[in-house]
């Protein structure tokens, strides 16, 4: 909806990598090398990262650095010091959108099969990392798509370019 509204948007690095991996037959996936996972969706996020500071104005992430620190913490695993060194190098707006989980809309798709408690995991390991990384967590309301841009772009005090 932010896109629709005229604003630059990023999307989810690991969903097309998952799009990219499965039609290729890689192996990069959670369920068979989560740490390759781990490790493009970073280089994936970095470069995007890089992209977005050419274009004018604000750009909006789906997802960031810091979620690949949340990643390693789901895994279990030591979360490797590149990994932490990107978190703290490529920031963002202070402010952070974070979108909580909620059971009437959540759905399985063939990238996303996770259940509804790893999702709420997911959720919870994403508010630990981005405060403990110094951002200030906003959450959004279990609203429609419309009002959840409106919601965003009020916060920020944007208005859309058109």
């Amino acid at each position: 909806e932010l896109q629709r509204r005229g604003f630059p948007c990023i999307p989810e690095a690991g969903r097309q990598i998952l799009r990219d991996q499965i039609s290729v037959g890689g192996s990069a996936r959670h369920q068979t090398d989560s740490l390759l996972f781990a490790e493009i969706m970073l280089s994936w996020d970095m470069r995007s990262h890089h992209e977005a500071t050419r274009q004018a104005g604000t750009v909006f992430f789906d997802r960031g650095v810091p979620d690949v620190v949340g990643y390693y913490l789901l895994l279990g695993q030591p979360i490797p010091a590149h990994v932490t060194a990107a978190a703290q190098k490529f920031r963002y707006h202070h402010r952070v959108f974070l979108a909580p989980p909620w059971p009437e809309i959540y759905t399985h798709d063939r990238e996303r099969i996770q259940d509804f408690d790893e999702a709420v995991r997911t959720h919870n390991a994403m508010a630990d990392t981005y405060t403990r990384h110094g951002y200030q967590l906003i959450s959004l309301p279990k609203i429609d798509v419309d009002s959840r841009a409106e919601f965003i772009l009020q916060r920020l005090s944007l208005h859309p370019e058109n």
